[in-house]
């Protein structure tokens, strides 16, 4: 949950690029983090949740990743 409340409250601040590397990583890792804690205990609203999270999180990667593949003009 710190990881997506960070990554929110950076890119609020202008410390962070909403589009970037850091803050999809910060938001694939804390949605699959709050994913597998709500599985384990059960919360499967919330888990499904974050599994949505984290496919948008693996869609901004690819989006990055190409972004940076594909030279400018």
């Amino acid at each position: 949950m710190a990881l997506l409340i960070s990554a929110y409250g950076l890119v609020t601040a202008g410390r962070l690029h909403g589009p970037g590397l850091p803050f999809q990583l910060m938001n694939l890792v804390g949605g699959a983090s709050l994913m597998v804690n709500s599985a384990y205990y059960g919360a499967w609203p919330s888990a499904a949740l974050n599994l949505v999270w984290v496919v948008i999180g693996v869609v901004g990667l690819a989006r990055a990743r190409l972004g940076a593949a594909v030279p400018a003009d």
